[in-house]
């Protein structure tokens, strides 16, 4: 039944069922609860992949069996914790500073290239983002491990005798987590280069600015809201990692979300795991919440 037929019938269910479900007022606001029906999904999702999860790891780290503050105690106590975190760290900052120097090329030459190149390069990020981390860490395996494709390229061309450790290395886990999320990087500052007018480059070529200048004093400047979100966005995925660096990294080069899997799946430590859960959660909160503080006091980047 219509509307319409439904004011007909009885136009004071009709008058209640519209402003309550469907007409948008002249605010532009939706009735609300429509609005809440809306919003509700996402509500449920957060609270059942975000919400109930956080908080059953904080109460269990805390209360199992009793209430005690140990688990949080060892964590700082036991070097080997503090370590593994401070490495965690490292290794997203440098995953992201070579997502960004090798991704920040590839986004501008997607903006500016046009035609079927943007589409070839277009196809070489999203392919490999499409595709499973898993899949992807294995073929790092593939190429780094003793017999793999790069140690057989060096030794049959004379340039080593001996196959070389590349796997099981931090210089392996920087090299395949930067590949994995250099996508996460790329695509935030593709968008904001495509949003770049190309005659404010040729303005300032016109006015004697060189290329390296102009890159410098117009692009770079004005593609710094996309450069802050992808950085971000791959720091904080850099931070939680788990498959790659279990795969590609081995028990040398044990990180955090590593470290939790075992204290949950071999150790069966839940509340230990809840408790070094919730100190990368919150170290991930404050570094985020200090990094959009640094781009509200930048001025200009307030809405990335």
């Amino acid at each position: 039944m219509t509307s319409l037929e439904i004011g007909r019938a009885n136009p004071t269910t009709a008058t209640r069922f519209t402003r309550l479900f469907l007409v948008t007022g002249a605010s532009g606001r939706y009735p609300p609860i429509l609005a809440a029906m809306l919003i509700l999904p996402l509500l449920l999702l957060l609270f059942f992949s975000f919400l109930y999860p956080v908080g059953r790891m904080l109460v269990g780290s805390l209360f199992d069996p009793g209430f005690t503050v140990d688990n949080y105690v060892r964590i700082f106590i036991e070097p080997l914790y503090l370590k593994v975190l401070l490495r965690t760290l490292w290794i997203a900052f440098a995953t992201t500073v070579g997502a960004f120097v090798l991704g920040y090329p590839v986004a501008y030459a997607m903006a500016r290239a046009g035609g079927k190149i943007t589409l070839w390069i277009a196809v070489c990020v999203l392919v490999p983002l499409w595709t499973s981390v898993l899949v992807r860490s294995y073929a790092w395996i593939i190429l780094l491990q003793r017999r793999g494709v790069l140690n057989d390229i060096l030794i049959g061309t004379g340039v080593l005798n001996h196959p070389l450790k590349l796997i099981y290395t931090e210089g392996a886990v920087l090299l395949a987590m930067t590949h994995v999320l250099m996508p996460i990087m790329i695509l935030p500052i593709y968008s904001s280069l495509r949003t770049i007018p190309k005659e404010l480059p040729q303005a300032a070529a016109n006015l004697g600015a060189g290329v390296f200048t102009t890159f410098l004093k117009v692009t770079l400047p004005l593609s710094l809201p996309g450069v802050f979100a992808g950085t971000l966005m791959t720091f904080i995925l850099a931070l939680g990692f788990y498959v790659t660096p279990a795969l590609v990294g081995g028990p040398q080069t044990l990180m955090m979300a590593t470290l939790i899997g075992q204290q949950t799946m071999v150790l069966l430590n839940w509340p230990f795991a809840g408790a070094l859960a919730m100190l990368l959660l919150t170290v991930t909160l404050v570094l985020t919440f200090m990094f959009r503080r640094f781009l509200a006091s930048s001025g200009g980047f307030g809405n990335v």
